[in-house]
């Protein structure tokens, strides 16, 4: 009789009862196989979650396959015993393997084998980790900031960064609580900076102010500050003083300069601040100031430079330091000053003098010359320059800032930009002559200049090209900072805060 399923007979059915089995027994190990690393992942669950009895059952049901060769394997009691150690050691490697951090399981040894090649380049799995420490929160622009004055520092003249912002590598600032202040009342410009310091001779910008006040207009003629001048510069230091009050200041230092200083009234003045801002500010001598101005230009000189000419053309005095660097160089630059001198003549002064609207060459050659005649009665020996890169200018003042803006022809003044860099003669004298081409309303409409400074921008090249015929240099580079800087510096050297940020760092190296 035929068998349905192709067998003959007796022998038939024997021969496909014997492949039937065969092919259970071929399913059994493909199920086995394929069903360890599911049974796994499932007792893996049940051990982490301290399930235990029924919820265990599945890990066991999963290894039994396992468990059956194992048991064919061993013999006696010996056999057993190494049987049950190797169960416990399966057992605790898939409890240990399975870990999680921020909720996502991490890979067994034998996925990462599998993924081996789809690491990175230091052989770190490819995983999306989460920032440690806090994140630098962007900077809001406050009403009536400088905004262009982000961050100012040694050398801080690129786009924002975790280190340049005085972060440590776990994102926590080494004093978060340290901030210092510096207020500049000019005789043009009331300027304010708030800063807290980061890296060694580096400071990062908190808060910013500066606006034109113009407290010297008519001071020449009358030798007094003008009500309406002093009516501006009060209104701008109640600004600053509510910035101050709004934050916790460890150190600050508040400065007048050549207006408080050649006015008869500056005195009464200064008690005015007090009574209606609560500002105590102090008029300091010239000398501190051409120091100060030093110290804040200090990271623009190169280890390679010998001798600099610093220059700061100001509203009523313009300050000028001769520095002479040796092979051994102090850490604060303004130790270097051999000479120095304050010209009482600034760009308001100059202009009202001469006129700043309609400024002919003629006119022009005439404050050149009067400058000039200032700077014959300066004592100062010749300087020797041995090579071309051995000496420089450098300018800090609105007036080179205003002449290396137009001559990036920026369409917004930016002081990234501007700050730290180098025009030569030829460019600085090509933009004089530019300036000195255009009228008033052609000034007015730069972007660099405004109509605030277009009166006074051609006074200051005169006073620039005073100083570039005594002192001729092949470049000049520009500083887009000034006494605030110096301020901040000093005061943060003496209290030893980067003395302190690098013994923090020693002990942590130990």
């Amino acid at each position: 009789m035929e068998d349905p399923e192709g067998g003959q007979g007796p022998q038939g059915n024997g021969a496909l009862a014997a492949g039937r089995k065969d092919g259970k027994k071929s399913r059994r190990r493909k199920g086995k196989r394929g069903g360890q690393s599911r049974n796994a992942n499932r007792s893996a669950q049940h051990v982490l979650s301290g399930e235990t009895g029924e919820a265990a059952r599945p890990m066991e049901a999963g290894n039994a396959a396992r468990k059956r060769k194992r048991r064919r394997r061993g013999t006696g009691a010996s056999g057993e015993a190494a049987q049950q150690h190797r169960q416990s050691n399966e057992v605790s490697a898939i409890a240990a393997q399975v870990v999680r951090v921020d909720g996502e399981s991490v890979p067994s040894r034998r996925n990462r084998r599998k993924h081996r090649g789809k690491r990175g380049l230091q052989g770190r799995p490819l995983v999306h980790e989460k920032p440690v420490g806090r994140p630098a929160q962007p900077q809001q622009a406050t009403p009536g900031s400088d905004t262009a004055e982000s961050r100012i520092g040694q050398n801080e003249n690129r786009a924002p960064r975790q280190a340049e912002n005085g972060y440590r590598n776990n994102g926590e600032h080494p004093w978060p609580d340290e901030l210092y202040a510096a207020l500049d009342l000019g005789t043009n410009n009331c300027r304010l900076l708030i800063a807290q310091p980061t890296r060694p001779g580096q400071f990062r910008v908190v808060d910013a102010f500066s606006r034109i006040v113009r407290l010297g207009e008519g001071l020449a003629a009358s030798g007094r500050l003008s009500d309406d001048a002093m009516d501006r510069a009060v209104d701008a230091l109640r600004v600053c003083a509510a910035k101050l009050k709004s934050r916790e200041i460890r150190r600050m230092r508040l400065i007048a300069t050549e207006a408080c200083r050649q006015a008869t009234n500056g005195a009464q003045f200064l008690e005015r601040v007090v009574a209606e801002t609560g500002l105590e500010l102090e008029i300091i001598d010239r000398e501190t100031e051409a120091r100060l101005a030093v110290s804040g230009c200090s990271s623009l000189v190169g280890r390679e430079t010998r001798s600099v000419v610093l220059f700061d053309i100001g509203g009523g005095s313009s300050e000028i330091a001769v520095i002479r660097i040796g092979d051994s160089r102090f850490n604060r630059l303004a130790n270097h000053i051999t000479h120095w001198t304050s010209l009482p003549v600034g760009v308001v002064t100059l202009s009202e003098r001469h006129g700043g609207r309609d400024v002919t060459p003629d006119v022009f050659e005439g404050m050149v010359v009067e400058v000039e005649g200032m700077l014959e009665r300066f004592d100062c020996p010749a300087i020797d320059i041995g090579h071309a890169g051995d000496f420089h200018l450098i300018g800090t003042s609105g007036t080179v800032t205003t002449l290396a803006g137009v001559h990036l022809d920026l369409p917004r003044y930016d002081r990234r930009k501007v700050d730290g860099i180098w025009l030569s003669d030829d460019e600085v004298s090509a933009m004089q002559a530019k300036l000195l081409s255009w009228d008033f309303a052609s000034r007015a409409a730069n972007p660099c200049i405004g109509p605030d400074r277009a009166d006074l921008v051609l006074a200051g090249c005169a006073i620039l090209e005073a100083i570039r015929r005594r002192w001729p240099s092949p470049r000049m580079r520009v500083a887009d900072r000034g006494l605030r800087e110096g301020l901040l510096t000093d005061m943060m050297a003496d209290d030893g805060v980067w003395r302190r940020h690098r013994n923090r760092r020693g002990q942590r190296g130990k």
